[in-house]
């Protein structure tokens, strides 16, 4: 039996809006652009419901009702939950919808989308706690899968989730860590008892994130049946996995590329065999063994063509930017505050520091096409310049920072 294991990463951060050195000590209203700036979160939740989420559900539904073999599993930020609470309540229902099939599995991640786990262990086991707890209580689910932010992963952080009780980790599947193996197989990572390793085939993923409306790309179009038989002519497999944003279909991929019709007929493709299905990252775990372990000392990512922490920590404003606020975490948790702090744990989204980016050729254009500021140094600049808000705060309450 060959499985496709889909999993779709739902997130959009709190953007910083135009906050100048002149709002600090007075304004402290970070977020809260007006709604015709880039960096406005309400207009973006507005066109990326409209665009991605709203359509994508409904076909996801569809596919769901037509098909009892069609599953998928995701994840969803504590951000953008925050933000369709507040400004697109139908699309949280969407996504309830979704789960109450019971063929829909939500992943574990941090709540705020951010990399504490190389900052403070403290804060990154607060944020999944956090976000398993709004899990439970909005889709009645507890996750048994993680992912960190950004699928960022290396061997501590299997050691951590496996002690944790997971019962499975997403990584991405590098060729210069996985050489002559295949992603399409479950893995045990190193130094680890219990806990399963599903890695991302970024090939097969990225020709329908990145390749699908490229029309100069040799495979140009792709359908949902040359895609399938790709997958069917793949020799020993056991799963495939493809791992991609769900803003992918009807954002990143508009919809008249033909990015949703691709997506109602992957399932009528792939079913025809009756040697193929669709797993739920658990499910794929539970039907098969491990066929090797994985060792992976160093971070790997699924950004960039280094796949590797420089997407966030590259340039000396994106470790000033992070090391001056993770260095405010004990003075803020010392405040009591619940609008401080959740201020502070906002600005622990790794978006702000992805922002600050400075990379060149196809990496930058990417970094440039999602960010909402004309320069990563204007990104720095507003990001520092609520730092030094957040300091004054702190200062105001009598705190030693």
């Amino acid at each position: 039996m060959k499985a496709i294991v889909l999993y779709l990463h739902v997130h959009q951060p709190y953007r910083v809006r135009h906050y100048t050195i002149f709002d600090a000590g007075k304004h402290h209203d970070y977020f809260d652009a007006p709604l015709e700036a880039p960096e406005s979160n309400e207009a973006v939740i507005r066109k990326v419901s409209e665009k991605s989420y709203l359509p994508t559900n409904k076909v996801l539904l569809e596919l769901l009702d037509k098909h009892p073999e069609f599953k998928l599993s995701l994840s969803i930020t504590g951000t953008i939950i925050e933000q369709l609470e507040e400004w697109a309540p139908e699309v949280l229902e969407s996504f309830k919808a979704l789960t109450e099939t019971g063929r829909v599995e939500i992943v574990a991640e941090t709540y705020h989308h951010s990399l504490a786990f190389f900052y403070s262990r403290n804060e990154f086991e607060r944020q999944v706690e956090l976000h398993n707890h709004k899990i439970q209580q909005l889709f009645g689910q507890t996750p048994k899968v993680f992912r960190n932010t950004e699928l960022a992963y290396n061997n501590d952080l299997a050691v951590w989730a496996d002690k944790a009780g997971y019962r499975g980790i997403l990584a991405e599947g590098w060729d210069p860590i996985i050489g002559w193996r295949s992603p399409n197989f479950v893995y045990r990572p190193a130094h680890t008892d219990n806990i399963r390793l599903l890695m991302k085939n970024y090939k097969l993923s990225d020709d329908v994130a990145f390749r699908f409306s490229n029309q100069s790309w040799e495979e140009w179009p792709l359908h949902a049946d040359k895609f399938a038989h790709w997958l069917s002519e793949a020799g020993d497999a056991s799963n495939f996995n493809l791992f991609m944003d769900y803003e992918t279909f009807g954002e990143h991929q508009w919809s008249d590329t033909g990015i949703f019709e691709f997506l109602r007929h992957l399932p009528i493709e792939w079913l025809r065999d009756e040697d193929h299905t669709f797993m739920t990252v658990s499910e794929v775990i539970d039907a098969n063994e491990p066929v090797d372990y994985i060792d992976m000392p160093d971070t790997v990512t699924w950004a960039d063509t280094e796949r590797d922490l420089t997407a966030w920590l590259g340039n000396k404003m994106q470790h000033e930017a992070s090391d001056a606020l993770y260095s405010l975490e004990s003075a803020v948790f010392s405040s009591q505050d619940p609008v401080l702090v959740a201020d502070w744990r906002k600005l622990t989204t790794s978006d702000h520091f992805y922002y600050m980016c400075t990379k060149w050729f196809s990496d930058g254009d990417v970094h440039a096409y999602f960010s909402p500021y004309d320069t990563p140094y204007e990104a720095f600049i507003n990001f520092m310049n609520t730092w030094h808000d957040l300091r004054y705060r702190l200062v105001q309450k009598g705190i030693e920072v």
